[in-house]
């Protein structure tokens, strides 16, 4: 009489794909909860620079129009007028890269002169 063959353990593979399938849910939302960019801008690129994420910046759009959280303003000192409690000292500007440098030098200095300390561009780091 032939004896069975001895079998191999059976691996965990069910807790493997359960524990890809949690990382790829927590990535989803992670990657969900920062806002998004206003569409149609293409930021301007650096490289070797240290930055974050600008959570409420003024965008300024190639024509000069200025967006904040979708809706359109007048001027850079109507962004300071908003009514929410963030301080002002600090504005963060997205600029788009077609937009022209006087303008953009032109809007800081409103900025300034409304009564901002430091005004901070966001740009796309470079490829290295």
């Amino acid at each position: 009489m032939k004896r069975p063959a001895p079998r191999r353990p059976r691996e965990p593979t069910i807790a493997l794909i359960n524990v890809v399938f949690l990382m790829l849910v927590f990535f989803m939302v992670a990657g969900t909860l920062a806002p998004s960019q206003e569409r149609g801008i293409d930021l301007v690129e650096t490289a070797d620079l240290e930055g974050r994420a600008p959570p409420d910046a003024l965008v300024i759009m190639a024509d000069g129009e200025l967006r904040y959280r979708g809706s359109v303003l007048t001027s850079a000192s109507a962004y300071l007028d908003r009514p929410d409690s963030r301080p002002r000292d600090v504005v963060r500007l997205m600029p788009d890269r077609a937009l022209p440098a006087a303008d953009l030098l032109r809007i800081g200095a409103e900025l300034r002169a409304a009564g901002v300390e430091r005004v901070v561009i966001s740009t796309m780091r470079g490829q290295e």
